[in-house]
């Protein structure tokens, strides 16, 4: 049966009828597209990249004027206003909309058709030169009017025509883009354009329609902005988002926090129930979530008398009423015990959910039943709010028809379902998500051609925005088109397109933002590009820095002080981002709007002869992959799931490092078990694998954090080892086995735009071969290796201890690098000691003359502590008062390169940087493997990074054989081929033959490029 994640019952609650039949409702059902003069915001266009947000009243208008802010992708405030006033006229716009401009009339119409007698104007704003677009006509005696910076007329246009026709207008918005900023971003930037009550409304009807990340940011402004039980809500909206993300340890962090907040509240308490069964459920634990709502709720929660005479606020209603069929015609707010009564109605269905998972059918109907009497008990089943639930009660109706064996019910359930969320939240992942469910039914009742047809469908609406819940879903769709053992041709390519709506790493977003860069060489245009990201990422650390302040301001004058100091730099840096979004408007390369994934047939063409790509895709229960050269496609279903990958990868991993008690320790590898996953991922497209020259590896799942080059590539390995043991050998001793590394160059990439983009873009214009960075100044004595590139203790208040600076890496590699390339070993090249500092990089200017850094010295990936947040660093030795001896994620992102090849010759460095960290630095995203300082260095400007899967080893010179045997390629030689050679030498070597002392590095970015010029 399917399974599917559940979202949050809205707080202002509305009744969502439980039928027995598709052909009953008690809901009130939709009367069509709900017009625009009755919503709070609309989308301008049709792809997605601006939205009219409502703005609060101003003095002097009327009760039926209305304005709205325009915010747009990549923008860090709203770039315009869009107004409709009654009884006005279009005789003196500038002096209405834009009194510190001068305006005169545009060379080009900004007006929209329906507005065909209107005035458009060319304004300047005195203030800021910022040049600015201004329209107005009138239409029934309304004035429609709008104005923004000139780059983003297209918004003010299809704006105003949205307007006047009361519906959005069909239309592409062409705006400048950088594409630093993800969904979630975006979410962000809309949520501060709102007032209070807006931005609830908004996040509920965005987590309502499944845009779980998008709605997380709405939640979490509100919880910045909030004071007592409306601050708890949010927060506990909050937790239940990012569990429906997937991010149960975030989820469990989110409701311990608020446990305590909400004791003896009626609605706040059945809220939490409720959320945490929700939470058992995504983790696929429905016996847990079953118990947690068979929980009794604390006696004063479950008090009618006391609910009834709770009295609501005018903020309240207005939030609980915002999903009215009107903002004018409202039935009023729903009161407390009104909404308690809908939590219990959704608990019952939730034991319903449960009871289903866990075979008690007729026991699920029973509380069906009791939802369907509690919900439409509520102002007898005529509020609108949670149509959203409605939908999911008939995906649970119609699992349990199936069940029983009546199909027709069952897909009557599904069809409605997937019409109502059409009519309230069309576009919406739960929309697709609804289809992804009936073409599943479809699926298993042998309708294989309608299944597909469905499928297809909503994989082209979904475009490319990322949609994780599908993750659950596609399962079906992935064995239909795998359903004879190896798909090719078409159906490889539906697969590879299909998998590319699941999220990937940050890194992926990274690649694509510096190949925009780069795209012109280092014009004018670029420059001002990167001018744009980097402004572009100072905003959103400003308004992480005035977050933080919010909450300690009331209490404290002097932290009240800064914020007012942060809020001012940030108004200041909001308008220096808008100002040089418009400049870059100028350049046709950066408003060019397209789809950004990567057909098959298309990453096909950007493979050479004798290159294969290999991307694995792990959804729910299954894990797929598609194989492609220049010629040949495959798609199969692999051999393993991704719950039984993860623990194998980790039960190898534990094989190769495991770190106790402060050391690094190796075991003898486990070679059966890595023919066995070889044999699991790849068996079959064996041959064709080994038939390669360069193999392109895109991996999912637990294999993000395992290089594919350890995998043994024959039976005949394993034996022969196995005879080695038997007659005595050395258990460490792997030399003659067939790895897959061996013979076939590896790269690793995390999306295919991302390979095609690095593979696109032109190589580095430094006029400077090589500089290399290592061997800091320790603090105290210097205690020579700890036998890997890792720092193992911690010290105090979420700092490393000193003693970490005291075990320094031999510069050896670099100097011997700096030779191979054929430069001196001069000071300017080589940074050691007192010259390697955080300071002195951050402060070189002339980084971006280098083509090739790197990097010999210890990573901090981990926390000092398990309660610390974990910041990624590189160790530098210490320089000045400003300095802490750390060149950390945010501070290389800032680093200004121009680099063709990055190496990290240090510890863990392929690893992730959390979503907090990835904050910190002003980017989006994180989490991921490889979204760490991978991920800083392509942003800083670094085309391909070599990183390393687990702390690298110094016992045997391994790490330093390795990279000096790396640099000892010659002329013409792929930077693929010069990693295997090196490698293949100390397979060969029965001391360095185990793969810990070999295996870490991998290059992520392009193996095929050269490494000399």
């Amino acid at each position: 049966m399917s399974s599917k994640i559940l979202t949050s019952l809205a707080a202002f609650g509305a009744a969502a009828a439980v039928t027995l039949a598709p052909s009953q409702s008690l809901v009130a059902q939709p009367s069509g597209e709900r017009p625009i003069s009755y919503s709070d915001s609309f989308p301008i266009g049709g792809n997605g990249l601006c939205e009219a947000q409502i703005m609060p009243p101003k003095a002097g208008t009327g009760l039926f004027d209305r304005g709205y802010s325009i915010v747009c992708r990549d923008a860090a405030a709203p770039v315009g206003t869009l107004w409709v006033l009654r009884g006005a006229s279009d005789s003196d716009l500038p002096a209405r909309f834009l009194p510190a401009a001068q305006c005169q009339a545009g060379e080009g119409s900004v007006a929209p058709q329906a507005l065909s007698d209107g005035t458009s104007l060319a304004c300047s704003d005195t203030e800021t030169g910022t040049r600015r677009v201004l329209v107005g006509g009138t239409v029934s005696g309304r004035l429609y009017a709008g104005e923004a910076i000139e780059a983003y007329s297209d918004a003010v246009r299809l704006g105003l025509a949205s307007l006047v026709a009361d519906s959005p207008v069909a239309g592409d918005v062409e705006i400048p883009l950088t594409e630093t900023g993800d969904a979630a971003a975006f979410a962000r930037a809309q949520a501060r354009a709102l007032s209070a009550d807006a931005v609830i409304a908004e996040a509920y009807r965005r987590s309502n329609s499944g845009a779980f990340a998008e709605a997380a940011e709405f939640f979490a402004e509100t919880a910045a902005s909030a004071e007592g039980s409306n601050a708890t809500e949010a927060l506990l909206n909050a937790a239940l988002l990012q569990s429906n993300l997937g991010n149960y340890a975030e989820a469990e962090r989110g409701f311990a926090t608020v446990r305590s907040q909400v004791a003896g509240d009626a609605v706040l308490s059945r809220m939490l129930r409720n959320y945490e069964a929700l939470d058992a459920l995504n983790l696929g634990a429905p016996q847990v979530a079953l118990d947690r709502l068979n929980q009794p709720l604390p006696p004063s929660a479950n008090s009618r008398s006391a609910l009834e005479g709770l009295e609501i606020s005018d903020a309240l209603a207005a939030r609980l009423s915002a999903e009215q069929p009107s903002a004018l015609d409202t039935i009023g707010g729903l009161t407390p015990l009104e909404r308690a009564d809908l939590l219990d109605g959704q608990t019952s269905y939730l034991k319903a959910t449960a009871l289903r998972l866990l075979g008690r059918d007729a026991e699920a109907r029973t509380q069906l039943a009791e939802a369907d009497r509690v919900l439409a008990s509520v102002r007898n089943g005529t509020v609108r709010s949670i149509l959203w639930l409605r939908a999911q009660v008939l995906s649970e109706l119609a699992d349990l028809a199936e069940r029983r064996g009546d199909m027709a019910a069952a897909e009557g359930y599904h069809n409605e379902a997937v019409t109502l969320l059409g009519a309230n939240y069309p576009g919406s992942p739960a929309l697709l998500s609804s289809r992804a469910q009936l073409a599943g039914f479809l699926a298993r009742t042998d309708r294989r051609d309608a299944a597909l047809e469905t499928y297809r469908s909503l994989v082209d609406e979904a475009g490319d925005k990322p949609a994780p819940a599908l993750r659950r879903l596609l399962v079906p769709y992935f064995n239909l088109l795998t359903e004879s053992g190896a798909a090719a041709d078409g159906a490889a390519g539906d697969l590879f397109l299909a998998s590319q709506l699941l999220q990937r790493p940050g890194l992926a977003q990274t690649q694509a933002v510096l190949a925009r860069e780069l795209s012109g060489g280092s014009d004018e245009a670029s420059q001002l590009f990167r001018k744009a990201v980097n402004v572009g990422r100072s905003v959103e650390r400003m308004r992480n820095q005035v977050s933080l302040l919010e909450g300690e301001a009331a209490a404290n004058p002097l932290i009240a002080e800064q914020l007012a100091a942060k809020r001012d730099a940030l108004a200041k840096l909001e308008a220096q981002q808008l100002t040089i979004q418009n400049q870059l408007g100028e350049y046709p390369r950066f408003r060019a709007v397209s789809d950004s994934r990567v057909a098959l047939s298309a990453l096909q063409e950007t493979l050479e002869p004798g290159e294969g790509y290999l991307k694995l895709v792990a959804l729910d229960g299954a894990t797929y992959a598609v194989f492609a050269t220049r010629e040949t496609a495959r798609a199969y279903r692999t051999g393993i799931d991704p719950d039984t990958l993860e623990a194998e990868v980790a039960a190898l991993r534990a094989t190769i490092a495991y770190v106790e008690n402060g050391q690094t320790l190796t075991f003898p590898f486990d070679i059966e078990r890595s023919r066995a996953l070889y044999l699991a991922l790849f068996e079959p497209v064996d041959a064709e694998l080994k038939a390669l020259r360069h193999l392109v590896f895109e991996p999912d799942g637990a294999m993000l954090k395992l290089p594919a080059n350890l995998l043994v590539a024959d039976e005949e390995s394993v034996e022969r080892y196995a005879e080695r043991l038997a007659s005595g050998g050395d258990e460490y001793d792997f030399t003659g086995t067939n790895w897959l590394g061996r013979n076939v160059q590896i790269t690793t990439t995390v999306s295919p735009s991302a390979f095609r983009e690095v593979r696109r873009a032109p190589g580095s214009s430094a006029t400077q071969e090589y500089i290399g960075f290592g061997n800091n100044t320790p603090l105290g004595e210097d205690r020579g290796t700890l036998g890997t590139r890792s720092a193992l203790s911690g010290g105090s208040d979420c700092l490393w201890a000193p003693a970490v600076w005291d075990y320094p890496i031999a510069p050896d590699e670099l100097y011997t690098a700096a030779r191979s390339l054929g430069a001196a070993a001069s000071d300017d090249r080589i940074l050691t000691g007192d010259t390697f500092t955080d300071t002195a990089v951050l402060g070189m200017e002339d980084l971006d003359d280098y083509r090739i850094l790197h990097f010999a010295t210890h990573g901090l990936v981990t926390a000092p502590q398990p309660e610390c947040p974990p910041r990624p660093a590189l160790l530098t030795s210490f320089g000045g008062d400003q300095s802490d001896g750390l060149l950390s994620f945010a501070e290389i992102f800032d680093l200004k390169l121009d680099a063709d090849l990055v190496i990290l010759s240090a510890c863990d460095t392929a690893g992730a940087a959390t979503r907090g960290a990835s904050r910190e630095a002003g980017v989006s995203g994180g989490g991921f493997a490889l979204d760490g300082l991978v991920r800083a260095f392509v942003g800083a400007g670094g085309r391909t990074v070599i990183a390393s899967h687990w702390p690298v080893p110094d016992d045997f010179n391994a790490t330093n054989r390795l990279i000096d045997g790396f640099f000892a390629a010659g002329q013409g030689t792929d930077l693929g081929e010069a990693m295997r050679a090196s490698q293949i030498a100390l397979m060969d070597d029965a001391d360095t033959s185990h793969p810990f002392y070999w295996a870490a590095f991998a290059i992520v970015g392009d193996g095929a490029a050269e490494l000399r010029k």
